[in-house]
């Protein structure tokens, strides 16, 4: 066998054998990431929905997927509604969690974004942001104050503008709005069905 034919043999059994080995990374570390993503969501429910102990998925889509959550009685304590919106710089993922009857979001949390350092990026600040959420009445769509004030001067269904991130601010509220009005819908269609709901 001549040196040429050597040469091609060698080289193309290099790389069949990395070709291979950068699939079966690619595969592992699509899973470990999606794993991640998966206990990352698991976490979020439970976090924006007091008292979870289990939740079932009950529609999914692009950028919209809503679980109902139970407590340790199997008793359904709300919904948690996983969502994204446009920001400023990129998409903002969203988790929020609603009581039964959709009408009081218990809290909210940011699972991603890409919003300006120091500025729109304090849509995951608790003290800047995440605090004004809680415990906020949805019967209504919710609205933005601008001005910021004190919490106590807020109305039950506001939530602070982040000073100098006008664009985050809304872009997080809009979401949440949209979101709970596609909650409403798929309820009221019949799409979305959960035994024993007290809220419908």
């Amino acid at each position: 066998m001549s040196l040429s034919s050597r040469m091609i043999i060698v080289l193309t059994s290099v790389g069949v054998l990395s070709g291979a080995l950068l699939s079966t990374v690619g595969l592992l570390t699509r899973a470990r990431i999606e794993a991640n993503r998966l206990k990352e969501i698991e976490e979020a429910i439970v976090s924006v929905v007091p008292g979870t102990e289990t939740n079932q998925k009950l529609y999914e889509e692009k950028d919209f997927t809503v679980y109902a959550t139970r407590d340790a009685e199997g008793q359904v304590t709300g919904y948690a509604i996983y969502t994204a919106g446009t920001g400023f710089q990129d998409k903002i993922v969203i988790m929020f969690g609603t009581d039964a009857a959709i009408q009081k979001i218990f809290r909210l949390t940011i699972l991603d974004q890409k919003e300006t350092p120091g500025l729109g990026a304090k849509i995951t600040d608790e003290e800047a942001f995440l605090k004004y959420w809680e415990n906020k009445d949805c019967s209504q769509p919710l609205a933005l104050r601008k001005p910021p004030v004190a919490l106590e001067e807020l109305s039950s269904s506001e939530v602070n503008v982040i000073t100098g991130a006008t664009i985050s601010s809304e872009a997080v509220l809009n979401t949440v709005n949209d979101s709970l009005a596609k909650l409403r819908s798929l309820i009221q269609d019949g799409t979305i069905q959960i035994e024993g709901n007290n809220g419908q």
